[in-house]
């Protein structure tokens, strides 16, 4: 396994922290965990091609989790020139509404879809990069999962657990992937959840919304809704992780200074290897240290 953090940030806009976006090597697939706005260019930094991206997993449908899909996937489309399969997309109630409704026949990119198949200058460059014949439209995969659901990949297996967040409203989900034989767990976003440490224990690598200074809720119900550094150390400490990502990083803790003390503070709760999230910071499930692609 290896991870990219493409996206380290909160709905803030910001220049050096894209959206929330993770994409993981695992097997012979690369999983992207939700796809924030600015996980496209990111994505284009690690230079991969988008056609090696097989999967696009989403945690829960606030923009800064999923405003950048339609372009992921409609770019893949284009370059794949129908000589790769199909992305699959997996996610919580609403997913295949949120495709449909974009990438649908009657969704908001159908008219791109009907000039790229159907006008002879955009048939020339299908035909460039290797396409023959009539080209097919663009028709992901779509897997809704709930609560305690499994999806089989190629060589790995995923699985989910609800997790409190802004429910009833959005339904959000947490996931754990098991594969090469290491495990990955990802909070989306998150307030303490003991089916989120149930799910991530002895993982090797977890990545937690770490969303503010712990005791600096905007409001009561904050608490309720993300979590703090402090609770995200005491997460990664019950679950036994072995490398804690603290990601989701808002203008407050990106203050020099801060995130070392921060860590310091983290260091008396939590034991493990703890990591402060950047964008494009890379993470080699073997080593502990992670590096930065840029």
């Amino acid at each position: 396994m290896k991870l990219t953090l493409l996206g380290t940030g909160t709905p803030t806009p910001s220049t050096i922290r894209a959206g929330s976006s993770y994409l993981l090597e695992v097997a012979d697939s690369l999983i992207l965990f939700d796809c924030g706005p600015g996980s496209y260019f990111r994505y284009l930094q690690t230079g991969r091609p988008l056609t090696d991206l097989t999967h696009v997993v989403i945690s829960h449908f606030h923009y800064d989790h999923c405003s950048d899909f339609a372009t992921i996937a409609l770019a893949r489309w284009d370059q794949a020139a129908a000589l790769f399969p199909e992305l699959q997309v997996i996610g919580p109630k609403h997913v295949k509404t949120f495709v449909e409704k974009q990438l649908g026949p009657e969704g908001a990119f159908g008219p791109d879809q009907v000039a790229r198949t159907e006008h002879e200058a955009s048939l020339a460059y299908y035909r460039v990069r290797g396409g023959e014949g009539a080209r097919p439209k663009i028709a992901p995969g779509v897997t809704e999962v709930k609560a305690k659901d499994t999806f089989e990949g190629p060589g790995w297996t995923l699985n989910c657990v609800e997790v409190p967040h802004v429910q009833p409203h959005l339904s959000c989900l947490a996931y754990r992937v098991d594969g090469d034989g290491k495990s990955f767990c990802y909070s989306g976003d998150a307030s303490y959840s003991k089916a989120f440490i149930s799910m991530a224990n002895e993982c090797d690598v977890m990545v937690h919304m770490s969303h503010r200074i712990s005791g600096t809720n905007l409001t009561p119900a904050a608490e309720t809704t993300s979590a703090g550094h402090m609770e995200v150390a005491r997460i990664a400490a019950e679950a036994g992780a072995r490398i804690a990502v603290f990601s989701h990083i808002s203008e407050q803790m990106d203050v020099p200074g801060v995130p070392e003390r921060l860590l310091q503070e983290i260091g008396g709760t939590y034991s493990g290897s703890a990591i402060w999230a950047e964008d494009l910071m890379q993470i080699d499930f073997a080593e502990p240290q992670p590096k930065k692609l840029i």
